[in-house]
């Protein structure tokens, strides 16, 4: 039986044709998988998406994303994902900047840009020139800092609650409930120094762990046990027929 999902692999040609129509704005350009990742230099980055679209035939932008790499400079890729609708594939087209290098819009090629690259603003902090509205559009308003950087804390920065006393939701710094705990990740497997339940019937158990001092000074729980045993002793009912 044949799986389910059908095999994608890419045209035959489309790796040369690709960079053909790139020329020297083409970085570098790789198939694994048979999925082609295609690198170009940022600011050529609105006419090499023109020559994919009419000379390669990749006719919709599906998908802007980010990548942050805090070790490396430039820190931040951006990836855009091509669907040919003509050729039923689908290439990514990559390309790399910094906070402080603003990205070419391609706005003015697919006009669904305009949110992707506001989400991609918004996550990460990358500016795209041309972008008529490049504002926050997943965060609230007034939010600090970029949630999908790597050196962006867990926590953020601040919560928000609803306050009984001034009837309104309050933006307040982050206060954790309890420190955060300290684990020291010790196996069971590995590192118990102690008989965990059925390991006596390998035969290579080791010793138990005595009793502790207080429980044998103490005889904790046999006074309550007795009275329980008491208790629980009831005496059988008569059975026999009355006269």
């Amino acid at each position: 039986m044949s799986h389910s999902a059908p095999l994608i692999q890419t045209p035959k040609g489309a790796v040369k044709a690709i960079s053909k129509a790139l020329g020297k704005h083409l970085v570098s350009i790789e198939e694994t998988n048979h999925e082609v990742a295609v690198h170009i230099q940022r600011d050529a980055l609105v006419e090499c998406m023109i020559r994919l679209r009419d000379d390669c035939e990749y006719q919709q932008l599906m998908e802007i994303a980010g990548v942050d790499w805090p070790e490396r400079d430039p820190r931040f890729e951006i990836v855009y994902c091509l669907l040919s609708l003509t050729k039923n594939h689908r290439i990514r087209v990559h390309l790399t900047t910094n906070d402080d290098q603003p990205v070419p819009s391609v706005t003015g090629i697919w006009p669904v840009a305009g949110w992707l690259e506001r989400e991609v603003f918004d996550m990460y902090g990358v500016l795209f020139s041309g972008n008529a509205d490049l504002r926050r559009i997943l965060t609230d308003y007034g939010f600090s800092g970029h949630p999908q950087r790597k050196d962006f804390p867990l926590s953020g920065y601040v919560e928000l609650r609803y306050s009984e006393e001034e009837k309104r939701v309050k933006y307040e710094p982050v206060q954790l409930a309890q420190d955060f705990r300290n684990f020291d990740f010790l196996s069971p497997w590995e590192g118990a120094d102690y008989v965990l339940p059925g390991d006596e019937k390998t035969g290579d158990a080791q010793i138990a762990p005595p009793a502790t001092d207080a429980a044998k000074s103490t005889d904790a729980g046999k006074t309550v046990n007795k009275e329980a045993v008491k208790r629980s002793v009831r005496k059988p009912k008569a059975t026999g027929d009355k006269a």
